[in-house]
């Protein structure tokens, strides 16, 4: 029973990555070219003064981004090779095929990852609970991308809209937020606006993590509890709107 849903974890990560990594490892220099210019824009613009909150920021915009990502990868894959339709009629759980593609992403964004992790262990200089702090922080991101991108994938079934809706979506998240800076650099009357999106709220606790924001602790409680709710209301309304096999 491990090993067949192994399999199962694998089939996922093989159509999802492994398939376009190889045969079009092309499309691998978009997960790169992505954080990694606005990464260089920033830091040269500061004069290597946001280095370490720029890290943070690609960090989060990869995650973000593969997670959203998500809902283009999903509409083509069911509705151009019908794939979908062979899981659901397989054994396959509807856990077990989400759980794989959301690991698909991951695999998917490695490259970045890696270059990304390297000059985090370079130029970011934090604590071990801060380190915690901003890994959860990753796979909370993550976590809330994957369940939008998936919602979103459910309310539309034309590849080329939703390809366009994940494009719109990183932007709007990773690109127009301030997770390449702080939110200081933002005039008073518009720092409200940025607060309407959750990795806001994400970059402010990992900035504080790594002693670039100061916060206070209400502030800090409040970041976490907007983006722990903000994610578990995505799931609830994605387990709502699911319906893995007819009844």
């Amino acid at each position: 029973m491990k090993v067949n849903k192994i399999s199962q974890l694998y089939a996922s990560i093989l159509v999802n990555a492994i398939y376009a990594m190889k045969n079009y490892p092309i499309t691998l220099i978009n997960t790169l070219l992505a954080p990694l210019s606005i990464l260089i824009i920033i830091v040269l613009v500061s004069h290597g003064a946001l280095l370490s909150v720029s890290i943070e920021g690609a960090l989060i915009m990869t995650m973000v981004s593969g997670g959203v990502s998500l809902q283009g990868d999903l509409s083509h894959l069911k509705n151009d090779f019908k794939l979908q339709d062979m899981v659901v009629s397989s054994p396959t759980s509807a856990f077990m095929y989400m759980t794989g593609m959301a690991i698909s992403e991951i695999v998917y964004s490695l490259p970045a990852f890696i270059v990304l992790i390297v000059l985090a262990f370079m130029f970011i200089h934090t604590t071990i609970v801060g380190a915690l702090i901003i890994f959860v922080i990753l796979a909370l991101m993550f976590a809330f991308s994957i369940a939008l991108g998936f919602l979103l994938s459910t309310l539309s079934s034309d590849i080329m809209q939703n390809w366009a809706f994940s494009s719109i979506l990183s932007i709007i998240l990773t690109t127009i937020p301030p997770i390449y800076y702080t939110i200081n650099y933002i005039p008073l009357p518009y720092r409200y606006i940025a607060y309407l999106s959750p990795t806001t709220y994400a970059a402010e606790i990992v900035q504080n993590a790594i002693g670039y924001l100061p916060l206070k602790t209400s502030n800090l409680i409040a970041d976490w509890l907007i983006i722990i709710a903000i994610s578990i209301a995505l799931f609830v309304i994605v387990m709502k709107k699911n319906r893995w096999r007819e009844s």
